[in-house]
C-alpha cells in the first residue's frame, strides 16, 4: 500500500506491474480490496493502480460532499505523483462515474474506459429523493443501512450461493465512515450527465451491465449507448458482475486491454 497526502488528506492506493497503466476505482461502499483477485491476472502486462476513493477505505474524507470533479482531482494528484501520462480506467458503479468526470476535466491523459455496472446518465428526479432518503437512513442507522445496500446489490439468485462473498463485501463496507457515505451520496446526487462522452469520444468504451442489476435497470441504461461505438457485455446477473461473474468478467476484460 502506498500513500500521499492531497490537500492535508491521506489518499491510499496500491501499485502493481509494469507496463502501460490501468486505474482501478471501486464503487460507493467499496474499497480498492474489491479488485483483489483481479490484480494478479492484470498486472502480468500491466502497471495497476487501485486507489482508495475519498471517504473509503483507507483514504480520508476531504469535505462534506465529495463530488466526482472531487474524485477525479484527486486521482490526477496520484497519477502526477507517480508519473503517469496515459491511463485506461476501469470503474465499478460510482467508480464510472469518477471515471467519466476525470475524462471531461484531463481527457488527454485517457486512452480507454471500462464501465463496470455504471452509467454516463445523471440522477434522475426520484434518483436524487432516493439519495436523500438514504442520506437520513445512513444517519439514524449506519450499520443497517450497509447491510440492506450490500443485499440489494446482488441478484436474487445469488444471495444463498454467495452469501460468504455477501458477507466479506458487508465487512469492508461497514469500514466506510458516515461522513465517507453521506459525501459520496451527496456527490452522486449533483453529479453531470456525460452521455456526450460515450458518442464522441476518441478511445475504446465498453460497458457492462447485469441484466437483473437492482440499482441500474438494465432497459433504462442500455439506450444511452445507441448510436455509439460503445461495446456492451450483459450478464445475467446483478449489480456486482465482479463477484457475480468472476470469470467471464476476467476475459472481457483482458481482451479490451489487448485492444488499446
Amino acid at each position: 500500500m502506498k500513500t500521499i497526502t492531497y490537500k492535508n488528506t491521506k489518499i491510499s492506493f496500491t501499485d502493481d506491474g509494469k507496463g502501460s497503466a490501468v486505474v482501478l476505482l471501486h464503487g460507493f461502499l467499496e474499497n480498492k480490496t474489491m479488485w483483489d483477485k483481479y490484480i494478479s491476472a492484470l498486472s502480468k502486462n500491466h502497471r495497476v493502480i487501485s486507489i482508495d476513493l475519498l471517504g473509503h477505505g483507507e483514504t480520508e474524507c476531504l469535505g462534506y460532499v465529495h463530488t466526482m470533479e472531487d474524485q477525479a482531482d484527486m486521482i490526477f494528484a496520484v497519477l502526477i505523483s507517480l508519473r503517469i501520462r496515459k491511463i485506461v480506467f476501469v470503474g465499478h458503479s460510482m467508480g464510472g462515474y469518477v471515471a467519466l468526470a476525470f475524462a471531461e476535466l484531463y481527457p488527454d491523459y485517457v486512452k480507454g474506459l471500462f464501465l463496470l455496472n455504471s452509467s454516463s446518465r445523471a440522477d434522475s428526479d426520484e434518483r436524487k429523493i432516493n439519495r436523500d432518503r438514504a442520506i437520513k437512513a445512513v444517519k439514524q442507522n449506519h450499520t443497517n443501512f450497509v447491510r440492506i445496500s450490500i443485499i440489494n446489490l446482488f441478484s436474487e439468485d445469488n444471495r444463498e450461493v454467495l452469501a460468504k462473498e455477501i458477507e466479506k463485501v458487508k465487512l469492508q463496507a461497514l469500514k466506510t465512515p458516515l461522513q465517507g457515505i453521506v459525501a459520496s451520496l451527496e456527490g452522486m446526487k449533483i453529479r453531470k450527465d456525460r452521455e456526450v462522452l460515450l458518442h464522441f469520444a476518441p478511445y475504446p468504451i465498453q460497458l457492462v451491465l447485469g441484466k437483473k442489476d437492482g440499482v441500474l435497470i438494465y432497459d433504462d441504461t442500455i439506450d444511452q449507448i445507441e448510436g455509439t461505438k460503445v461495446e456492451l457485455t450483459t450478464f445475467p446477473d446483478g449489480h456486482m458482475s465482479h463477484i457475480e461473474n468472476e470469470k467471464e468478467l476476467k476475459i472481457v476484460l483482458l481482451e479490451f486491454l489487448k485492444k488499446i
